[in-house]
C-alpha cells in the first residue's frame, strides 16, 4: 500500500490488535481504541493492565490494523513500534477526550476534558513510535490467488 493508503486506513479504522511480549515469553495481544498524531498511533489504557506491565519491561509492540471480509479484500498494516508511556495528568486527559470525541462522533469539549480528567489518574496514554510498517492489499492482486 502507498504511504496515503496507509494512512487512510489507519484513519477509517476503529480498533488497532496491540502486541506486547508477555513475562513468560506469549505474545499478549489487545484491542485498543485511538487516535493518530502527527502520523503516529497514540492509545490509552489503565496503568495496572497486563500490557503496561509488558512495555515497561519492554517498550516493543506490533500493532496490526486489517480490512475486508473475503480474502480478495484483505488490507492491513502492521507496524512495528516502540512504546513511550506518558503519565502526566494533562496528556493523559488531553488523549482520553480526543479518544472520546472520536468513538463518541463529537468534538473536544470542556464537557468531556471534565469527565476524562477523573479517570486520568488510572490511566497512562500510549505513544506508539512507528520502526518498520508492512502493509498488504490482496485488492490489487491479480485474478488469482
Amino acid at each position: 500500500m502507498t504511504t496515503a493508503e496507509v494512512a487512510s486506513l489507519l484513519d477509517e479504522s476503529r480498533v488497532v490488535i496491540c502486541a506486547t511480549n508477555g513475562l513468560d515469553g506469549w505474545p499478549h495481544l489487545m484491542p485498543l481504541w485511538y487516535v493518530i498524531r502527527d502520523g503516529e498511533i497514540w492509545s490509552w489504557t489503565y496503568a495496572r493492565s497486563q500490557k503496561v506491565r509488558n512495555l515497561e519491561r519492554d517498550p516493543r509492540a506490533t500493532l496490526q490494523i486489517e480490512d475486508g471480509d473475503s480474502y480478495d479484500q484483505l488490507r492491513g498494516v502492521m507496524i512495528e513500534a516502540r512504546a513511550e508511556l506518558h503519565r502526566e495528568s494533562g496528556v493523559v486527559t488531553r488523549l482520553g477526550a480526543e479518544l472520546l470525541a472520536r468513538y463518541g462522533g463529537g468534538s473536544v469539549t470542556a464537557e468531556i476534558e471534565t469527565a476524562v480528567a477523573a479517570q486520568a489518574a488510572k490511566r497512562v496514554a500510549l505513544r506508539f513510535v512507528t520502526e518498520r510498517t508492512t502493509s498488504w492489499d490482496h485488492r490489487k492482486l491479480p485474478g488469482a490467488y
